[in-house]
């Protein structure tokens, strides 16, 4: 299953907030850097979604605000 996420990196709490079945918008502490950013958010979506970390994996989006993650 894919999920579209808008990012916001260096935010004041880690934050993850569904804004459909495959759309979320997810803010994170950790600053854009060396892909802090993504494992942070890879982090939130599986404790969001009660999953192994594992089963979440960037698959589109590295350096940009708008990223896919891929559930496995």
């Amino acid at each position: 299953m894919r999920i579209f996420v808008r990012a916001k990196a260096k935010a004041r709490e880690t934050r993850v907030e569904k804004l459909d079945d495959t759309h979320f918008a997810v803010s994170v502490k950790e600053a854009p850097v060396d892909g802090k950013a993504n494992r942070a958010i890879a982090k939130a979506l599986a404790e969001y979604l009660g999953i192994p970390q594992v089963r979440v994996a960037l698959a589109g989006g590295g350096t940009g605000r708008d990223k896919i993650f891929e559930i496995l």
